[in-house]
């Protein structure tokens, strides 16, 4: 499932303090009255920390994983299916008149033939104007989706982050090198347990057949509202 949330979710890292043990002395200097029965204490050593535990999670894929995000987003796909036939069926029509104008075109006169020109600039302008406006709409309702999840998401990450002593952990929603992270193994991701730790807090049922996170670093995205229009601008790309 495939969308843009990779490119309107700002990569989010969680960077939790790293809990050290406070020094348990302090130098006690004999008094120079004390006289030489009165010995100087000795400072006793900072307690040694061992190195910090880093764990990964792909925010985007966490997000996606959960039953709440599953079901909300495959609710606006269907709220959105009207529009992309409406979309479709323009686009169709386009390249009807196209072809219209390729086997018919040298045939005709000059104002039918560009009439019939007319009639596939202004649909075209209008087939591109109408999958922007609906674009725009349908990531704008993703990141609603997607920043409600996030917010609650949020604290089940710190909550699992302290609890399992991780000083640090790194969003992999992007592959390097546009992401952080080279490389990963798996005994550090942890957008599993976070996903399911998620899903029992939020009480929301598994859909059908749903999917569990993929690896970190993978990228999985809703299907967008729109289909591809003939001839789209190269600076504006269609929902796909």
């Amino acid at each position: 499932m495939k969308s843009k949330i990779l490119r309107t979710i700002t990569a989010m890292a969680f960077i939790l303090p790293m809990f050290t043990l406070a020094q348990t002395g302090s130098a006690a200097a004999a008094s120079p009255a004390a006289g030489p029965a009165a010995g100087a204490a000795s400072t006793p050593p900072a307690a040694a920390t061992g190195p910090t535990k880093i764990g990964v999670i792909s925010v985007q894929d966490a997000i996606l994983a959960t039953n709440e995000g599953q079901k909300e987003f495959e609710a606006l796909g269907k709220k959105f299916e009207p529009k992309r036939n409406e979309l479709k069926g323009l686009s169709d029509e386009i390249e009807n008149l196209k072809k219209q104008l390729d086997t018919q075109g040298p045939k005709m006169n000059d104002d039918a033939r560009t009439n019939l020109i007319r009639q596939i600039e202004t649909k075209q302008k209008t087939l591109t104007r109408n999958q922007e406006d609906a674009q725009n709409e349908f990531v704008g309702q993703q990141n609603e989706i997607a920043q409600k999840i996030l917010q609650k998401l949020g604290p089940v990450v710190d909550k699992y982050a302290k609890e399992n002593g991780l000083g640090l952990i790194i969003d992999t929603s992007k592959p390097w090198p546009d992401g952080p992270v080279l490389w990963a193994g798996p005994s550090v991701d942890i957008t599993k347990p976070i996903v399911d730790i998620y899903n029992a807090q939020s009480g929301v049922p598994a859909s059908p057949g749903a999917t569990r996170p993929r690896p970190a670093g993978a990228t999985a995205k809703p299907a967008a509202p729109a289909t591809k229009p003939a001839n789209p601008p190269a600076t504006t790309p269609p929902p796909k």
